[in-house]
């Protein structure tokens, strides 16, 4: 009991001393879509027309620079490109042999795999990944390293209309004699579930980035009854400030199903 009590605090102590992705907050499944379809959800995206944009803020997930990033490794994620306000790009790391990551918005360019209202580009093409199978299969984790790196590698999309989970969560130790914390994500069919009465039908987990510009992961949790919608947006009328997570100040909003007229 005593080596496990030791365990658990180490553990808690390089949760916080890292920025955890947002995507692992995730504790529902939310929308998910082909990595060929040219579509985009409407969470926050309807605000913006999407070809009007010509240049996007680019930030970095390790240090200010091309050179501050690690190599990219097979089908790891180089660019994720958010698109929940005004899009802008965050990245990850650098393709191998000279190869540019793509950085396009277009989703046609064979690159990039499409989940709520974010793309993953990654380096080589991905047209013929295969499909998942519900609840079994990964399809992509999110390893995060002691100095803070993060690797998300793209496995498999999942079926049309699916949804994605966290699913597992590993512990691993690196030759180095450092720990790494995993992170599988899994495919699930769509549910029809009516929201019940006060009980929330979106959250939105939000992190502040930079100034007046914040990172939101949305999870749709059940379906607004008949003549009713659910928010697009954590600053919409019907959202309520939930929690804080944390010393990354990342915040939970909750979403209350509100009438149509």
């Amino acid at each position: 009991m005593y080596i496990e009590g030791i365990t658990v605090l180490v553990l808690f102590n390089f949760c916080v001393s890292t920025r955890l992705p947002l995507e692992v907050y995730q504790r529902y499944p939310s929308e998910h879509h082909h990595h060929h379809k040219n579509h985009l959800n409407g969470v926050g995206v309807h605000r913006k027309k999407l070809q009007e944009h010509t240049a996007m803020k680019i930030l970095y997930q390790v240090g200010n620079s091309e050179e501050d990033l690690p190599d990219c490794s097979s089908r790891s994620v180089c660019n994720k490109v958010d698109l929940y306000d005004e899009p802008w790009v965050e990245r990850q790391c650098r393709c191998p042999n000279g190869h540019t990551c793509p950085m396009e918005l277009s989703t046609e360019d064979g690159h990039t795999f499409v989940e709520k209202t974010r793309q993953y580009k990654v380096c080589e093409p991905i047209r013929k990944l295969p499909k998942c199978k519900y609840f079994r299969d990964t399809t992509w984790s999110i390893t995060l390293y002691h100095n803070n790196v993060t690797d998300q590698v793209i496995h498999c999309h999942c079926p049309k209309n699916a949804l994605t989970y966290l699913n597992k969560r590993n512990v691993l130790h690196l030759p180095n004699g450092q720990l790494a914390f995993q992170y599988l994500f899994s495919c699930s069919p769509q549910t029809r579930l009516r929201c019940q009465r006060k009980e929330p039908c979106r959250l939105f987990t939000v992190r502040k980035r930079q100034e007046f510009l914040d990172e939101v992961n949305v999870n749709t949790l059940c379906q607004c009854p008949h003549a009713h919608r659910c928010p697009h947006h954590h600053t919409d009328y019907g959202v309520i400030s939930a929690k804080s997570h944390g010393e990354d100040i990342v915040k939970t909003y909750s979403g209350y199903c509100l009438p149509s007229t």
